[in-house]
């Protein structure tokens, strides 16, 4: 079947995983990045040309967790606040994010390195 572009504009292709994490007490939902945040979130990796590792997992959960509308939690201005949290809690929705965004290791260290 063809799709149609409107058939390809309202399709809900952004898909969510709930994250338990015992050390903020419950659960969040991570959701897979459209195309232009995926976009703005590896450009928000580079600086002056230079990558830019600091916060890395607090920017890609910034760049992920929504509410149940599907918002953002969280804003650029919030990953420094972000970034200070538990790295347990930060590694259980990094590993969905990068699963979610298909972004291993690999991924990661290309972006960083580009």
């Amino acid at each position: 079947m063809m799709l149609t572009r409107e058939q390809i504009l309202h399709s809900d292709d952004l898909k969510r995983v709930e994250v338990k994490v015992p050390e903020w007490g419950g659960t969040v939902r991570v959701q897979m990045m459209s195309g232009a945040a995926r976009d703005e979130f590896e450009a928000g990796i580079v600086v002056d040309g230079q990558p830019d590792t600091t916060n890395m997992r607090a920017k890609l959960a910034a760049a992920t967790l929504v509410d149940d509308n599907g918002r953002l939690l969280f804003t650029p201005a919030d990953v420094e606040a972000l970034g200070r949290k538990s790295a347990a809690a930060l590694d259980r929705v990094l590993a969905a994010a990068q699963k979610l965004n298909r972004i291993g290791d690999k991924e990661l260290q290309e972006l960083v390195g580009n």
